[in-house]
C-alpha cells in the first residue's frame, strides 16, 4: 500500500538491502543517501523500513533522531556537508531573500528540506514484547508518526460498508430482503477470500 501511494504521489521509493555483514556504518551510509536525495537534491522520498531491516535495535536510535529533529549527528562528513550547503545556497537566497546566508542558516534550511521531503514508513508487527519495548526506548517512532493499525475486519463491519453503498444504489430495483441478503453476501465474500488466501499460504508458502 505504501509503494502504491508513493507511486501515485510521484515519490522515489527507498528501501535498504540488508546483507549478512550489514553494520551501523552501512546504516549511516544509507541515511546519508537519504539526506543527499531529500536535503541536497530536494527530492520527495518515501523510505520504507520493516522489521527485517532492523538488524540491531540500536539502528532505531538514528530513525528516532531523524523523526524528532530532522537530522542525525555524524552522518555527513564536514567537507561533504560544506559542499552540499554550497549547492543549496542559490535556492535558499531565492526562497528566503537573504543575500549572504550564514552556514547555520543554510544548515537549518537543509534540515527543513529533509523534514519536508523525507517520508518515513515504519512497517512493524505489533505482536510480542518488541513493539512495546520500542515505544519505551524510541518515543519518536510513535509520537512523531501517524499509526495505522491493520487488523482483520469483523463480518459486521464488512456488511456495514456494503450496506452504505447498496442503500444509495437506486438502480438496484429489488425487494429490501434481497438487498439485505446481498449486503451479507458481499461481507462474506471478503471473509472467504481471506480464508482462501490463508489456505493458499499454508499449502504453497506464497
Amino acid at each position: 500500500m505504501t509503494r502504491l501511494a508513493a507511486e501515485i504521489g510521484r515519490q522515489t521509493i527507498y528501501q535498504m538491502v540488508i546483507t549478512k555483514n550489514f553494520q551501523e556504518k552501512d546504516l549511516k551510509e544509507e541515511l546519508k543517501t537519504l539526506f543527499d536525495l531529500t536535503g541536497h537534491l530536494n527530492k520527495q522520498v518515501t523510505f520504507i523500513m520493516t522489521d527485517a531491516e532492523v538488524k540491531k535495535e540500536s539502528f532505531l536510535e538514528y530513525i528516532n533522531m531523524i523523526l524528532s529533529t530532522g537530522e542525525a549527528p555524524g552522518i555527513i562528513a564536514k567537507d561533504e556537508k560544506e559542499a552540499w550547503l554550497g549547492d543549496i545556497t542559490n535556492a535558499f537566497i531565492k526562497e528566503k531573500g537573504v543575500q549572504e546566508p550564514t552556514s547555520n542558516q543554510l544548515f537549518a534550511y537543509f534540515v527543513d528540506r529533509v523534514r519536508d521531503n523525507l517520508h518515513i514508513m515504519l512497517c512493524f508487527s505489533p505482536v510480542g514484547d518488541k513493539f512495546r519495548e520500542r515505544a519505551r526506548k524510541f518515543p519518536a517512532l510513535f509520537n512523531e508518526c501517524t499509526i495505522d493499525w491493520f487488523l482483520p475486519w469483523p463480518e459486521e463491519a464488512l456488511c456495514s460498508v456494503s450496506q452504505s453503498f447498496i442503500k444509495k444504489f437506486d438502480e438496484l430495483q429489488t425487494k429490501s430482503e434481497t438487498k439485505l441478503e446481498l449486503q451479507k453476501h458481499m461481507g462474506n465474500v471478503h471473509l472467504i477470500v481471506n480464508q482462501v488466501c490463508d489456505l493458499f499460504f499454508l499449502r504453497m508458502r506464497r
